[in-house]
């Protein structure tokens, strides 16, 4: 009897013993399961600073590439620059100067000549040249050569010279420009179409020669023309002024 009455109260205390060390047990792991929890979010967060991160690096990286691609393409260009001989550069400049006044001045013949003949190869000027021109910034822009834009003073004088006249003196002014202007250009092109040390502008010089010199055969023969056509309106204001004085002499008798 005396082990019955022990063996009961024992097997209570084994009981709630049990239900408070399972309390303890379960106290402790919903912290470490919180912890858990929390872990994973900083996970999940480092994980999206790393995907801005890539994605600045990408960006940053293409940056950096076009950036490589222009600089790439100025270096060439100065490169094409620095390489190009004193001559061909200076032949450059001065035939992109010679070409724009040969357009401007043409404009003005295709306006304001009284000769048919000169009005159309005022407007020849301004066609071929221009083509020509195009060619020349080509060449330049890929050898790092800057072009004149605007009149040199020279041809600014003459422009304003040629402004001031009209009719027969002016086509008269015009093709004596033209005649000088394009002797100088064929002798300048023949000699950088034999000396030029650059292929490119070698080659432009020597296609575009055998225009020029279609151009200065032109400007002379139109010249004879214009002259001609001055002369013959000359004489013909002379025995106008002649006949009528001729006339006042009679007619006072």
């Amino acid at each position: 009897m005396s082990t019955n009455r022990f063996s009961g109260p024992a097997r209570v205390a084994g009981v709630v013993s049990f239900c408070i060390a399972a309390a303890v047990s379960a106290q402790t792991a919903a912290p470490g399961t919180s912890s858990s929890g929390s872990g994973n979010r900083p996970a999940a967060t480092a994980g999206t600073t790393g995907g801005a991160s890539s994605s600045g690096a990408m960006t940053n990286r293409s940056s950096t590439t076009g950036s490589s691609a222009m600089g790439s393409n100025n270096a060439t260009a100065n490169k094409g620059a620095d390489n190009l001989s004193s001559g061909d550069r200076k032949f450059i400049e001065k035939a992109a100067q010679g070409g724009l006044a040969e357009v401007q001045l043409g404009k003005l013949a295709a306006d304001k000549a009284a000769s048919p003949e000169v009005k159309q190869f005022g407007q020849r000027m301004v066609d071929d040249h221009t083509k020509a021109n195009d060619q020349l910034k080509q060449i330049a822009t890929s050898k790092g050569v800057n072009i004149p834009t605007e009149l040199d003073r020279s041809t600014q004088r003459e422009m304003d010279k040629l402004n001031k006249l009209s009719g027969a003196e002016f086509d008269r002014e015009y093709m004596k420009h033209m005649v000088s202007d394009h002797k100088k250009d064929v002798s300048e092109f023949k000699t950088e179409a034999n000396r030029a040390k650059d292929p490119s502008i070698k080659q432009f010089a020597a296609t575009t020669l055998p225009t020029l010199q279609q151009h200065l055969e032109l400007a002379q023969s139109t010249e004879k023309t214009a002259r001609n056509e001055s002369s013959n309106k000359s004489s013909q204001s002379s025995g106008n002024a002649g006949a009528t004085r001729t006339a006042g002499t009679t007619k006072g008798r």
